[in-house]
């Protein structure tokens, strides 16, 4: 049984081939993890149980914070927000929903795009007084 929804997706990538490195930022004592793709990549069941649309013109934002200074880098709970805007700076709210699995905590978000689109995204996430940072980086995504 797959454990997690950031399980399901990194599976996903290597077996279709598409994970070539770690989407990582570093922010003092906390490891910002990202990943964006398209939504067919995960399973019909993963997104089912997940809440999840799956379409050629979806894609899954997912993030998760763990907290570094702690034996076992444990994720921690932190607000969320985001925008995404294209080359012609349409620009989209990002909803994030979190998901606790055990000791695990992720925050996923859905955008819409076109084939052979890249996309903008600039993240905003707080954990109290401990963390303020932003995250910026493009995706490009394909219609499949």
């Amino acid at each position: 049984m797959i454990r997690s929804i950031l399980c399901a997706i990194l599976l996903s990538l290597v077996m279709t081939g598409m994970a070539s490195a770690e989407q990582k930022q570093s922010v003092g004592i906390y490891d910002i993890h990202y990943v964006a793709i398209g939504s067919t990549f995960i399973t019909p069941s993963i997104a089912k149980t997940y809440g999840i649309k799956r379409s050629s013109y979806t894609g899954i934002i997912n993030v998760s914070v763990l907290d570094t200074s702690v034996d076992g880098n444990p994720a921690i709970p932190v607000e969320i927000s985001g925008l995404a805007n294209n080359l012609l700076d349409a620009r989209i709210n990002l909803i994030f929903r979190e998901i606790r699995e055990g000791d695990a905590i992720y925050y996923i978000a859905e955008v819409p795009y076109r084939d052979d689109q890249e996309i903008n995204f600039q993240l905003a996430i707080k954990y109290g007084k401990k963390l303020n940072t932003q995250l910026k980086f493009k995706q490009k995504f394909y219609v499949d």
